[in-house]
């Protein structure tokens, strides 16, 4: 009776151990979590709902946005009282003259054309259109004249970003084709990609991989414009929402991104990173960094 009470005994050892032992295997891959290496120079990536930063790397420090900077011109269209997105904006020569003159990225909008506020907001967030940005800052800027209006919307945009406290972020043009002090941080754009994420039209918009858009032309018959998105990650980046693209000599190549599994969404960015290619691995990397911790 001894020798099966001894048995027992070291048996039930031997089953505390292994479950001792399976209980630490299972707990190492929580662990194993480590922080990625990313090539662009600033990064940040936080939960979208509580705010907390989840990972930084220069996440302060003041870097070139590019076309990312048309986060926050959405955002200051999509914030305007009384908007109404079924206006329609006639599009002037000046726009397609800015794109040409600038080497822009466009939506190729036609002069004369007839498009609608919502229209213009696919076309400056998916093909990252500069002349839908033009076009943008004209119709919601005040003042009597063109260059007026321009300056009044920037001004829009730069109260927008006081209104976040945001203390790095300036803003000098409506496209990020800068003129020598348009700049934000990866904290900072973030931040501003997390207040627009708020705006269902926002949402839908840039969550949009291509978009067939039917307006009136001068001669009021009618055409279509076919967008696609320039965001890598929606369509090969599982529970990819947003948000945009910026590249660009000074910013080098930018993403505003962000991505929900399982009720969580993760939302950050990275600037100045060194190709196309390394933006989108870098992006994907913080993603899925953001998720696992």
């Amino acid at each position: 009776m001894k020798s099966v009470r001894v048995r027992r005994a070291a048996a039930a050892a031997v089953t505390t151990a292994a479950v001792l032992t399976a209980g630490v295997l299972t707990a190492a891959p929580a662990q194993a979590v480590t922080k990625p290496s990313i090539t662009a120079e600033g990064g940040f990536v936080m939960n979208n709902a509580t705010g907390k930063s989840l990972f930084t790397k220069a996440a302060d420090t003041k870097l070139s946005t590019g076309s990312t900077t048309k986060i926050m011109t959405a955002k200051v269209v999509l914030s305007q009282p009384n908007l109404n997105l079924n206006a329609k904006v006639t599009i002037q020569k000046a726009y397609s003259d800015y794109v040409v003159a600038k080497n822009a990225s466009q939506a190729h909008l036609i002069v004369g054309d007839k498009v609608t506020v919502r229209q213009l907001l696919y076309g400056l967030m998916l093909p990252s259109g500069c002349d839908a940005a033009y076009a943008l800052a004209d119709k919601f800027g005040s003042g009597s004249t063109r260059a007026a209006r321009v300056k009044s919307f920037i001004g829009k945009m730069n109260s927008a970003a006081k209104s976040l406290k945001l203390k790095n972020t300036h803003f000098d043009s409506f496209d990020g084709i800068g003129n020598g002090s348009n700049y934000s941080t990866p904290r900072d754009l973030t931040k501003i990609a997390s207040s627009a994420m708020k705006n269902s039209t926002f949402r839908a918009v840039v969550k949009t991989k291509s978009t067939k858009q039917k307006v009136t032309t001068k001669s009021g018959g009618y055409r279509y414009y076919n967008w696609s998105n320039t965001n890598p990650l929606l369509g090969t980046y599982s529970g990819a929402i947003g948000v945009k693209t910026g590249s660009g000599p000074e910013a080098k190549y930018c993403l505003v991104f962000a991505a929900t599994r399982k009720g969580k969404t993760v939302i950050g960015t990275v600037l100045a990173s060194t190709s196309v290619s390394n933006r989108t691995a870098d992006a994907k990397k913080l993603l899925n960094y953001g998720f696992a911790v």
